[in-house]
């Protein structure tokens, strides 16, 4: 008598599958070489968390929260990763100490890199180190100008709002200037490669 074995398609064996996710990062930088500052930060990001999908032009605006003689360069990566939210955080922080980011307590101060996580998929977290979407986004013009560049039509999970409608409604007056096209950052991107 022969043995008949089925084997449904969907079945795993071993480790789940990991579903990727779609992670948006805000990039920021006022200390030193501001532009090779996203421009490494985006590599680092592309080599340790997953494939960039997308980014928008680079935006120069005042600081936010706090007072600083240079201003920022700012910048949003859309981002496809296998890695967990707690794991993307790590490996974020990772980054910025390789790029010499010095963490002095939780005040505001000038930066050479500042990686957020803005959106992780649809996921709302709220864990003492970690809190997605990111909780500040909703009032910062620095971060839903270039946002909107690639995601204009994104529905904030909490807020039920897509960017462009919290764009509008935004009490942040202050100035945000475009300062490189994403087509000047790609060959950026492309001569350090």
């Amino acid at each position: 008598m022969n043995l008949l074995l089925h084997i449904n398609s969907n079945c795993t064996f071993g480790p789940e599958r990991i579903k990727m996710a779609k992670v948006y990062f805000s990039l920021g930088s006022n200390q030193g070489e501001r532009l090779n500052s996203l421009v490494m930060a985006t590599k680092l990001i592309g080599n340790k968390i997953g494939k960039v999908l997308n980014y928008s032009p680079v935006v120069e605006s005042e600081p936010w929260g706090f007072k600083a003689e240079t201003t920022f360069y700012n910048q949003i990566l859309l981002v496809k990763t296998e890695f967990s939210p707690q794991t993307v955080l790590t490996k974020i922080l990772e980054i910025e100490n390789t790029l010499g980011r010095k963490r002095i307590g939780k005040e505001y101060s000038s930066r050479s890199i500042d990686i957020d996580i803005l959106f992780y998929d649809e996921m709302q977290i709220h864990e003492d180190n970690l809190v997605i979407p990111h909780p500040l986004l909703h009032k910062r013009k620095f971060i839903l100008e270039p946002l909107s560049t690639i995601a204009a039509e994104l529905i904030h999970p909490a807020l039920h709002l897509t960017v462009t409608e919290i764009l509008q409604q935004v009490k942040d007056n202050s100035r945000v200037f475009n300062v490189i096209e994403k087509d000047e950052f790609a060959k950026l991107l492309n001569q350090q490669t």
